[in-house]
């Protein structure tokens, strides 16, 4: 299997626990690592022949700024439920990280990570 990696994916969004979260919002970071078959790109040269990892980083974005959900785990199913829906990926490994988690005396990242193979 071959890869892509995309990485520092950022967009503003309302996921979280508490409800100010879901009001004032806050970053999030996404970094994705897409398992897919690129032997037919590698030999033709051919933009078609590949995924189009723009329309990728365009539906990470816009799940991230459209989600309301209490939890950062389901916010990260959806991300790699919905990239595995492209046709040409069969393996999502990414990690969801809050950057500025409102937890008092912390200053550290959230960051969930899973892996999840087409069915």
């Amino acid at each position: 299997m071959d890869y892509i990696r995309l990485s520092g994916i950022r967009s503003y969004g309302y996921t979280g626990y508490l409800s100010e979260e879901q009001v004032l919002g806050q970053w999030f970071e996404v970094d994705i690592t897409l398992g897919l078959d690129l032997s037919l790109a590698g030999q033709s040269d051919n933009i078609e022949d590949t995924l189009d990892y723009r329309r990728v980083i365009a539906t990470i974005q816009d799940l991230v700024k459209t989600s309301k959900f209490a939890l950062v785990e389901k916010l990260a199913t959806t991300i790699a439920e919905a990239i595995l829906e492209f046709p040409q990926v069969n393996q999502v490994q990414l990690q969801l990280t809050k950057p500025n988690a409102p937890i008092p005396d912390f200053g550290g990242k959230i960051t969930i990570e899973m892996i999840r193979k087409k069915k």
